[in-house]
């Protein structure tokens, strides 16, 4: 009974007393603390895991993403400037150059954004084929299809346009492309100089007189004297190829036509001429032409004078032929298509002289004897009496 009055019964010996109310207390509280540290910590790994997987996909998708997409730098996903650009370069189109080759000559200048702009727009404007090849100047960051269209108009073309009138010497020749691409003369003679770097042919026997063909010719910048004299030069032996020419024969040819060059006025008449020279080569006349002496003496043939034609003491000037019978050593002009076709087709005829009686309409009169020609001669002298 007195066990009920003094509290709880004795605890066996041996057991643990119970834990008191404060006790309990204390242990609650201490459960929930560490389900909280617990709860913290996990969503701090579920952070730190999130983070982790994210970063992942970010660096395979900065890797692979690229193959799927084509993007790469922030310069590079900028595929066509909007234009219309700015400022000014200069592009060089080679010739057989493709629309991509263009296009990445283009991007590496700056004038488009990517070669695969330029690519697309080329491929959409059927007139595209046509780009020349030349010097060309363009504005800095271009709209690609603007860049086609710039490239489709010659007047953006920044080449020197040369042309060389049938008839003209090589000297003449030199200074005509100095006045127009500033080449020096002389640099123009050294090229010539070297007979295989412009491609000149065997026949030539080294001299470049009458093998730089007349014609109009786009003159690139930069370009040098050798491959400007080597155009003009592979010009010839295109046309003396496409005529059936034998090689053996072309200096021969070229050597009858300058003469024709120099001494027709009128394109009708130089089958005629050409014929005339035939005869008098046939019966071992000499060929007596003017033009031939004064490009001897190095002079035009209204300075020339009897007395340079009389050549009265041996050694006689090479290219006199009043004194040296058959064809003077070299050609002495750069002879035109008509002129060539006149050797290779002659017309028929028995003339042996011809004279042009009237120099302003370019009139020309031929002949089969001396005195019939000297009337044709006197009619000229007549004109230049009436007209000073």
């Amino acid at each position: 009974m007195s066990d009920l009055f003094l509290g709880a019964p004795q605890q066996e010996h041996g057991e643990a007393p119970p834990p008191s109310r404060r006790s309990r207390r204390v242990s609650t509280e201490q459960r929930a603390k560490e389900r909280k540290q617990r709860r913290r910590r996990s969503v701090v790994v579920l952070v730190l895991a999130v983070a982790l997987v994210g970063g992942a996909a970010f660096v395979v998708w900065s890797v692979v993403g690229n193959v799927f997409t084509g993007g790469g730098s922030d310069e590079q996903t900028v595929e066509d400037f909007p234009g219309p650009g700015s400022g000014e370069v200069q592009v060089t189109v080679a010739a057989g150059d493709t629309g991509g080759a263009i296009g990445q000559t283009l991007e590496e200048a700056g004038v488009v954004a990517t070669a695969a702009a330029f690519t697309d727009a080329y491929a959409t404007n059927p007139a595209a084929t046509g780009i020349q090849p030349g010097t060309y100047s363009l504005l800095l960051e271009m709209k690609a299809s603007d860049a086609v269209n710039a490239l489709l108009d010659q007047a953006n073309r920044v080449s020197s346009r040369v042309t060389i009138p049938e008839g003209y010497t090589a000297a003449q020749i030199y200074q005509r492309l100095y006045e127009i691409t500033t080449i020096p003369v002389e640099d123009l003679q050294a090229a010539a100089a070297d007979p295989a770097a412009i491609g000149l042919p065997a026949a030539a026997n080294g001299n470049v007189e009458g093998w730089l063909f007349p014609a109009t010719y786009e003159i690139e910048p930069g370009s040098s004297a050798t491959s400007v004299l080597a155009q003009m030069v592979a010009r010839t032996t295109e046309i003396l190829t496409t005529r059936g020419v034998p090689q053996d024969q072309w200096e021969t040819v070229l050597n009858k036509a300058s003469i024709i060059e120099r001494e027709g006025k009128l394109d009708e008449d130089r089958p005629k001429i050409a014929r005339a020279i035939e005869n008098r080569l046939d019966i071992a006349m000499p060929l007596q032409i003017d033009a031939v002496v004064a490009y001897g003496l190095g002079k035009s043939g209204t300075e020339l004078t009897y007395a340079d034609t009389r050549d009265a003491v041996p050694p006689y000037n090479p290219y006199n032929t009043y004194k040296v019978s058959g064809l003077p050593p070299t050609p002495i002009a750069s002879p035109g298509e008509a002129s060539i076709d006149a050797v290779l087709n002659p017309a028929q005829g028995p003339w042996l002289f011809w004279v042009t009686v009237n120099p302003e309409t370019g009139e020309t009169k031929f002949a089969e004897t001396f005195a019939e020609h000297q009337t044709y001669v006197q009619e000229l002298r007549d004109w230049e009496a009436a007209n000073g």
